[in-house]
């Protein structure tokens, strides 16, 4: 099942969407996939002209393949300018993701700061591909397609505080403007910057990830490559701390990123 597919089916019913083993990430469905699709269902309950700012997202528990989840919805207040919504993913009685919501319209400012320019990667073809590897890879890896330029692969042992590169929807994708949920699975593909300092495979999860967009966004489609750079701040006790940021080709930001992630090993 495409990510296109999925956005429709909770577009059309979102107490009731079930995730297929495609889509798995070990023993739970894909993250980001689960962010984008809670996002969706809080996106359909907020006025068109007040285009989402900031998301934060808590992985209470693993969201199971093939059993329904219901994507809940709660409009906390509507202000002049700002939403601010809360989604829960409900799966067998259980809250599993929760994620809270800023929607804001334009305002008037004398304010304008311009963001850094992205770093200069190697081109795609000059960059190693992570490929999809049936049990040795997350199964949801066969819909993403990631290209490292920094830092070293998951358990080899390299000690870089950096790692990105290019990043994109892989496979059979449907060609549509990028929006804030390809967004969301585009940037939560890449595995935590911790797991390149190990030698040998372990366990890793995101347990709690915040994100700002820039808006508008810029346009582009999903069958584009972006850019993506993570920063290890600090890492200690099984718990680590990630900032990252994420660019259109050219260069031009377009979210930014925090996650606290559970390590071992």
């Amino acid at each position: 099942m495409r990510f296109s597919d999925l956005i429709d089916a909770v577009r059309r019913r979102p107490d009731a969407v079930t995730i297929a083993p495609e889509w798995g990430q070990g023993r739970a469905s894909f993250g980001g996939l689960v962010a984008a699709l809670q996002y969706e269902a809080m996106r359909a309950r907020v006025p068109a002209d007040r285009p989402v700012r900031s998301l934060a997202i808590t992985f209470v528990g693993p969201v199971e393949a093939d059993v329904p989840v219901s994507f809940e919805v709660d409009v906390l207040r509507e202000g002049k300018a700002v939403s601010q919504v809360l989604g829960r993913a409900v799966q067998n009685g259980q809250v599993v993701t929760v994620v809270q919501g800023s929607f804001g319209a334009s305002r008037s400012s004398v304010v304008a700061v311009q963001a850094d320019p992205a770093p200069e990667f190697k081109s795609v073809e000059q960059c190693q591909e992570l490929p999809y590897i049936k049990g040795g890879t997350p199964e949801f890896m066969r819909h993403l397609a990631l290209c490292w330029s920094v830092g070293g692969l998951p358990f080899t042992g390299n000690k870089s505080r950096s790692m990105g590169g290019w990043v994109r929807l892989r496979g059979d994708v449907k060609e549509e403007p990028l929006n804030e949920a390809h967004i969301l699975a585009l940037v939560d593909a890449w595995p935590p910057a911790l797991l390149p300092h190990l030698t040998q495979m372990a366990p890793g999860s995101t347990l709690t990830w915040t994100i700002e967009f820039v808006q508008p966004l810029l346009e582009l489609t999903t069958l584009d490559w972006c850019k993506y750079l993570a920063e290890i701040e600090h890492a200690q006790d099984g718990y680590g701390h990630v900032a990252a940021r994420f660019w259109s080709a050219d260069g031009r930001l377009i979210a930014m990123s925090r996650q606290t992630v559970t390590i071992f090993g």
